[in-house]
């Protein structure tokens, strides 16, 4: 595992939620960052927001660590949930509230 793996897999299990994004949770800099920060906090759900433009090294490592090729990406209780997409569906159809819940970060 890289240095870069371990940083990365370290945020991913000691925080509760944590979303890989493009930008801040105070100002993402892509439309699918921005979706996702917005159902994370429409749904009062606190969060880790991480730049991946503060570094090449996070951007393409964590592609590598879920082997997903796109940003953002939400971690739950260090399980991967999906990006901007699957986020949209689950939150419409009430399963990423059931998942928070299931979770105990909601």
């Amino acid at each position: 595992m890289t240095d870069i793996s371990k940083w990365i897999d370290n945020e991913v299990k000691t925080n509760d939620v944590v979303l890989f994004m493009k930008g801040t949770p105070d100002a993402p800099a892509c439309g699918f960052s921005n979706k996702a920060t917005q159902i994370l906090t429409h749904m009062g759900v606190p969060f880790k927001g991480i730049n991946v433009l503060d570094s090449d090294d996070i951007r393409q490592g964590i592609k590598e660590y879920t082997n997903w090729p796109t940003v953002p990406q939400l971690y739950v209780k260090g399980e991967f949930v999906g990006g901007s997409d699957i986020m949209v569906e689950m939150f419409q159809s009430g399963e990423l509230k059931q998942l928070m819940e299931e979770k105990a970060v909601a």
